[in-house]
């Protein structure tokens, strides 16, 4: 701006003292656009750190896309959630039984695009706030679909623990505006059609005190939990508070209505972590709403499947089948 230009704004009144100098200063981008993906394979294509989704005060959050390579057609998509005890865990990692990068790679073999969403955890931020993320990166990829190539009509949510409990929310509050959040893309729906959950937690307030053997949390893990504070995820999630309220406002049995999406729970009979009770909750419930559902039980699996790896590729052969049936082929 010239210095005639700025007398000329300033003695004409319409100096905005909210604009330094009366320049336009365009708005802080929200979420950035996906970029150029890098082929990886002759089956995959993957969009890395994508921003998502930007909050005050909080790291961006990221996810990556990846593409089934000879899609000719916009194909669905799934979103994978990792667990991590609400504590843990990024959107690169898989449980430790899984090959890397499995579940990314079988859903683009067969014709279906998976985005993998960081969220916040529990210290960073305490529930709704993971849900609401979550939502954001639904809202995100509907957003640019048409240039993604994917089907903003057939999403679904595949999730793992900590992981499983937030898909089954996402599959039973598409509708509920009070969970909406404010985050990243606005103007399109956060709901999805079809939910596989891994061993997740469904009560929170049923679920038994989480026991873990010595020396898997070192101090210099736990050092930033703040003194006095449990470890107990489920508390750790709402804030630190053992309320029955509000452990069952963060609990997918709560939520339970008749226009649920249809689920797939899958769940170890030897869980020492998330005992199988807790898939029989939500089970129950999505009988009594009349959810489709059903139930894979896992003979002598652990967490993550622990004790039972000569099963899981059936496992996730069951569970891209379930995608490919709900959502259609491409």
């Amino acid at each position: 701006m010239s210095v005639n230009e700025a007398t000329e704004v300033y003695e004409t009144g319409s100096f905005d003292t909210a604009r330094p100098g009366g320049v336009d200063v365009p708005p802080f981008p929200v979420f950035d656009a996906p970029g150029i993906p890098e082929n990886i394979s002759d089956v995959s294509a993957v969009h890395r750190e994508v921003t998502y989704a930007r909050a005050l005060g909080f790291r961006p959050l990221k996810m990556d896309i990846w593409l089934p390579r000879q899609a000719t057609a916009p194909v669905p998509l799934v979103v994978w959630v990792h667990g991590g005890a609400f504590q843990l865990g990024d959107r690169r990692e898989l449980p430790p039984t899984f090959a890397p990068n499995s579940v990314f790679r079988l859903l683009n073999e067969a014709g279906i695009a998976c985005a993998t969403a960081d969220y916040r955890h529990c210290l960073e931020a305490p529930f709704p706030a993971q849900l609401h993320d979550l939502k954001a990166a639904v809202r995100y990829l509907r957003e640019f679909a048409e240039g993604l190539g994917v089907d903003p009509e057939r999403f679904g949510a595949w999730g793992e623990s900590a992981g499983g409990h937030l898909v089954a929310l996402l599959g039973l509050t598409g509708g509920r505006e009070d969970l909406h959040g404010g985050l990243g893309a606005q103007a399109h729906s956060s709901g999805i059609s079809a939910v596989v959950d891994f061993y997740g937690v469904s009560s929170l307030v049923d679920i038994p005190p989480m026991n873990t053997p010595d020396g898997l949390l070192p101090p210099a893990l736990t050092a930033a939990v703040p003194a006095g504070m449990s470890l107990q995820p489920e508390y750790m999630l709402v804030g630190g508070s053992d309320d029955p309220a509000l452990l069952a406002a963060a609990s997918p049995v709560s939520y339970v209505t008749a226009d649920a999406a249809p689920f797939l729970l899958i769940h170890g009979d030897s869980d020492g972590l998330v005992p199988h009770s807790q898939t029989d909750l939500l089970a129950a419930a999505l009988a009594t709403a009349g959810v489709e559902h059903e139930v894979v039980t896992i003979k002598g699996g652990d967490h993550c499947f622990f004790g039972a790896e000569d099963q899981l590729d059936a496992i996730l052969a069951a569970a891209v089948r379930f995608f490919s049936e709900k959502l259609g082929r491409p």
